[in-house]
C-alpha cells in the first residue's frame, strides 16, 4: 500500500517504521507543525515520545488525496494498536505539517 503514497510521505512512513529518527527529522521543514486528535503539539517532542520513544510503527490500510492522506493501524508500546488517520502537507521535498488522530 505504501507505493500509492506521495514519495515524501512514503519516506516519512519508512523512516518511522525503521526507527530512523535522523532520516525522519531531515524530511521536515524547519517550521514544521503537527496536531494529534485536533490538539496542536510540539512536533519534536511528540515524535520522540509517540514514535521513537515507544517503538511506533504504521501499517498503512488506505491512501487518498494524491498519497498525502492515509489510514493506518498505528502501534506503539505506550498505547498499543489503534486505527489512525494521517494527513500531510508537503512543501517541495519536505513535510511542512502533519495531522494525526484516531480514525
Amino acid at each position: 500500500m505504501t507505493n500509492a503514497l506521495d514519495p515524501v510521505v512514503a519516506k516519512f512512513v519508512d523512516a518511522l517504521d525503521s526507527g530512523d529518527q535522523q532520516g525522519l527529522f531531515a524530511l521536515l521543514t524547519d517550521d514544521a507543525t503537527m496536531s494529534d486528535d485536533g490538539d496542536e503539539r510540539d512536533l519534536r517532542q511528540w515524535i520522540d515520545s509517540e514514535a521513537f520513544g515507544s517503538d511506533g510503527r504504521m501499517d498503512v490500510e488506505s491512501v487518498s488525496d494524491g498519497g498525502r492522506s492515509l489510514v493506518a493501524d498505528y502501534t506503539n508500546s505506550r498505547w498499543g494498536s489503534m486505527r489512525t488517520a494521517w494527513r500531510f502537507e508537503v512543501r517541495g521535498d519536505k513535510i511542512a505539517r502533519f495531522e494525526t488522530g484516531q480514525a
